[in-house]
């Protein structure tokens, strides 16, 4: 082990990042307390739940099928009674079909119950009651550098970086775990599988005399792209809005896909905007914005057919012909309609001609990427970065200091460029092949991690003790005092690092006695 050691390179094993692990051992230490009422009080709900979901099953599909988690007899009875032939049971694809009009009810009943019998996320339940200690709290639930790639923070025993995102309001969600706790949320709520689905949040809880506060960084990714970018419009964009003089970019981003104006854009139209930015970043297409879509639980569809009328003649056009090589080639649609992947191609030209200098960042950093392999020992920049093959390492400086490294690069005779990592799918060690845009996310998301870091000792010292953190947020553990307040955690977090000069930072926060989506 001491021969590994000392062949192991330190270059992200000193100084600021040491400290900062220290302080995520401290944070793990100290946990963060949870409603172990509440979740022993959901597990009984969703058990009670799922005997009576599967009950209704065998009685619609007169005992073919014994529960609707059961795949591929709920697909073979749903050829055999409707003469539908779905590709698959998975959340979008049954959405799709439930808002079909001209779907039969007892049909619509059938997918609405295997969609609420197929809830993952209420297993976390379960992981809590086994992982919590005798005084209640949670330890251990944040692994450092678990995301390898960017240094961000992973989740661990019951995955808070993979919360459910709550379908239903948050005064809702109060009621339903009052529900829960009393044991009669079946007579309060239609669906108990999405009132627990929500309310898995509502575990974590402040102990007694003490409060939660919480704070976001607000569109860290978007900021800090444009801002490595040199996106100067958008920089600007941001301190404007910041200042309250200036519109919301995820607005704006969806009045101009859709030709209104930016002040009659809803909360549920932003969404459609927040997909356009997080979709389209990084160098994505009509593939990404259907991933994303999916997250956020937009329907393509009925947006292609809401935008196509305001989407410009050259730029349809150019969507046409891009269209017809895709199918000319024999590449996939993603099952979408032909309009449906119009307009989302278009989105991404629109995008890209409004964001000139995010688009010369992604062939940047690939070029910048492809030389340094190609020239061991010479650095190359692009932009605020630094890129260096070093052994068996390529090197990505940020301008925190810290280093994303790329194990065995090469650039194949094709000119692209791959690396040794785990393959996301297999879980295998094999060659993965990147690209400009990917490089750009990774280095985006790992600057966000930075800025989150960098003030989070500060924070801590401070007495908002950190429990938590999921992304970009911050969960803390203070005294129930004044003293200690949203408004004061929100300026140590969006405080400009020193090596971060003219990044636009904002965050939000929120103070609560039980988690909850802010």
């Amino acid at each position: 082990m001491r021969v590994v050691d000392k062949n192991l390179p330190d270059w992200n094993y000193r100084a600021a990042e040491l400290a900062l692990w220290h302080l995520d051992q401290c944070i793990n230490d100290r946990g963060f307390w949870i409603d172990t009422a509440l979740a022993r009080a959901a597990i009984g709900a969703v058990e009670r739940e799922q005997k009576l979901l599967a009950k209704r099953t065998q009685e619609m599909t007169e005992g073919e099928v014994q529960a609707a988690t059961q795949r591929d007899a709920l697909l073979r009875y749903l050829l055999k009674a409707y003469n539908i032939e779905l590709p698959d049971l998975q959340k979008s694809t049954l959405e799709r079909r439930i808002n079909d009009p001209e779907l039969p009810l007892e049909l619509r009943e059938l997918l609405t119950i295997r969609l609420q019998a197929s809830s993952t996320s209420t297993s976390k339940y379960k992981a809590l009651i086994k992982s919590i200690s005798s005084d209640h709290r949670l330890r251990g639930a944040l692994q450092f550098n678990g995301a390898n790639r960017t240094g961000r923070w992973s989740g661990r025993l019951f995955q808070p970086q993979n919360l459910p995102r709550p379908t239903l309001s948050n005064a809702a969600i109060e009621i339903g775990i009052e529900a829960i706790k009393a044991d009669c949320a079946d007579l309060i709520f239609d669906n108990v599988m999405e009132l627990t689905s929500s309310a898995i949040r509502g575990c974590i809880l402040a102990p007694e005399d003490r409060k939660l506060v919480i704070a976001d960084l607000s569109n860290i990714e978007g900021r800090v792209l444009a801002w490595l970018a040199g996106e100067e419009w958008k920089i600007e964009a941001f301190y404007e809005f910041d200042a309250g003089i200036g519109r919301d970019l995820y607005k704006l981003a969806f009045a101009k896909s859709f030709g209104v104006k930016p002040e009659n854009v809803t909360d549920e139209n932003r969404q459609v905007g927040k997909v356009q930015e997080l979709a389209l970043g990084y160098e994505g297409g009509v593939g990404a914005f259907l991933t994303f879509s999916a997250a956020y639980g937009i329907d393509l569809e009925a947006m292609g057919e809401q935008a196509i009328d305001s989407i410009p003649n050259n730029i349809m056009a150019e969507a046409h012909k891009a269209l017809a090589w895709t199918k000319l080639n024999k590449r996939p649609t993603f099952g979408l309609s032909d309009r449906a992947w119009l307009v989302c191609d278009s989105f991404k030209r629109s995008w890209r001609y409004a964001h000139p200098k995010t688009t010369s960042f992604w062939k940047g950093l690939e070029e910048a990427a492809r030389s340094a392999i190609l020239c061991p020992g010479v650095a190359f920049t692009c932009r605020r970065l630094m890129l260096q093959r070093d052994g068996a390492w390529l090197r990505i400086r940020l301008p925190s200091g810290r280093y994303l490294c790329y194990p065995s690069p090469q650039v194949g005779e094709d000119e692209k460029i791959s690396y040794m990592g785990i393959d996301q799918y297999s879980r295998k060690w094999s060659r993965l092949h990147t690209y400009g845009g990917k490089f750009a996310e990774n280095v985006t998301q790992a600057v966000s991690r930075d800025i989150l870091s960098t003030n989070m000792q500060a924070i801590d010292d401070a007495g908002y003790l950190i429990v938590l953190s999921v992304h970009d947020e911050l969960i803390t553990e203070t005294p129930d005092t004044e003293e200690f307040n949203a408004d004061h955690l929100v300026a140590m977090m969006s405080k400009n690092p020193v090596w971060a000069p003219g990044l636009p930072l904002a965050a939000k926060g929120f103070e609560t006695y039980r988690y909850k989506k802010g």
